[in-house]
């Protein structure tokens, strides 16, 4: 990993103070409340949070993968809502660097660099989550305007968000394997009529950051906003915006891993048992061995694929890799720490029983384990094919 520049550093720095002292003593309270967290969401605007990987020249940081994997790894280390706020919010930015048109670009990201804008991700329905390519949400061209109908799910910022990315079907549906083909995507902002944010989903984790279904009937978007201007590309975009998702996905899963292991390893030189503090039992030990050997593994797989997607080259191996990876870490170590807890673990005193049940969201979200394993092998048999 190349050495970060003090301003790198500072700003990284910023974020953890910020985590200290202003998430930390009160994530838990909010959480359990199911409490949205408009202050500390505001003070990440003040931060310029919202814009972290939005060019300088339309108002944000633009900063390099690496960096922003550190801070979604210290705001996951403290609470993994305040990281899903910015999340979605930056595939939307990442897309629209990479595809939209000029005046789109000037159109939206100063909004979204400043947090006026909060954005999300209309992708998956009720039958098409991994499988994108089956969706059925239709955008119809009528004059000047796409009409949009059909309904989207697991929209995080749907409730408090404005502005989002949408995949939309702009044509036919063909058969498989070319069923990707005819989508275009959308930027779509509230306000006009035919937009219904129905319901708010109840989850085991991931509280307080709203998760909606979206239903949507003829509701109008303009033309000038299908992104890049372009019909039947829709797809291809949301996928590479996606390989950024999976950086940021994994960088959450650390942040759950690290918070889970440091309150394990500070319970367990405080808890006595049989005379002398749990963490001189070997058993003990040999957990906080694996747990940090993981975490230390997790962060160097990111990094890794920070690096490459920082180079403007394609990280599909690496991210998946660091996205299975970390993930993984952070549901394995959110358990060992509930278990060096003991029945404290269980109690929502302490925040481990938090972690664990955040960090399924991660292995979940930003595409399935079970896809990303899919997605490795997939590039390893392309790596090394054998030549004829």
């Amino acid at each position: 990993m190349r050495k970060l520049t003090s301003e790198q550093e500072l700003m990284v720095a910023t974020v953890r103070q910020f985590v200290d002292k202003e998430v930390v003593p009160v994530a838990s309270a909010m959480e359990h409340r199911n409490e949205y967290p408009h202050a500390l969401v505001g003070e990440m605007r003040k931060m310029g949070l919202f814009g972290l990987n939005v060019p300088e020249v339309y108002g944000g940081a633009e900063i390099d993968f690496t960096t922003f994997a550190m801070i979604f790894e210290e705001l996951s280390r403290g609470w993994l809502g305040l990281a899903g706020v910015i999340g979605t919010h930056s595939v939307l930015c990442d897309v629209l660097i990479r595809f939209g048109t000029e005046e789109q670009k000037r159109r939206f990201l100063p909004g979204l660099a400043s947090g006026e804008r909060r954005g999300g991700i209309c992708l998956s329905e009720p039958n098409a989550g991994t499988d994108l390519q089956n969706i059925s949400t239709t955008a119809v061209r009528d004059g000047d305007v796409y009409r949009i109908s059909g309904s989207k799910m697991w929209v995080t910022n749907g409730r408090f968000g404005n502005t989002f990315l949408l995949l939309a079907r702009t044509g036919p549906r063909m058969a498989p394997p070319h069923n990707y083909k005819g989508m275009g995507a959308f930027v779509i902002e509230k306000g006009a009529p035919g937009l219904t944010v129905s319901r708010d989903i109840d989850k085991l984790g991931y509280k307080s950051v709203e998760t909606c279904e979206l239903h949507f009937q003829d509701f109008p978007v303009p033309a000038e906003n299908l992104i890049g201007g372009v019909e039947n590309e829709g797809f291809k975009q949301v996928m590479t915006g996606l390989e950024a998702e999976r950086i940021n996905v994994a960088a959450r899963g650390l942040g759950i891993a690290r918070a889970a292991f440091e309150e394990a390893i500070r319970y367990a030189q405080r808890r006595t048992t049989f005379g002398k503090p749990i963490a001189e039992h070997q058993t003990i030990q040999i957990k906080l061995a694996d747990m940090a050997t993981r975490i230390e593994a997790s962060r160097l797989l990111i990094y890794s694929a920070a690096e490459k997607k920082d180079r403007g080259e394609r990280c599909d191996l690496e991210a998946g890799m660091a996205k299975l990876f970390a993930t993984e870490t952070a549901a394995e170590v959110s358990l060992e720490a509930m278990r060096i807890l003991g029945g404290n673990g269980y109690s929502k005193d302490f925040p481990v029983e938090r972690y664990y049940r955040d960090a399924p969201l991660v292995v979940i979200g930003g595409g399935t384990n079970e896809l990303q394993r899919l997605i490795i092998a997939r590039n390893l048999l392309k790596k090394y094919k054998e030549r004829e």
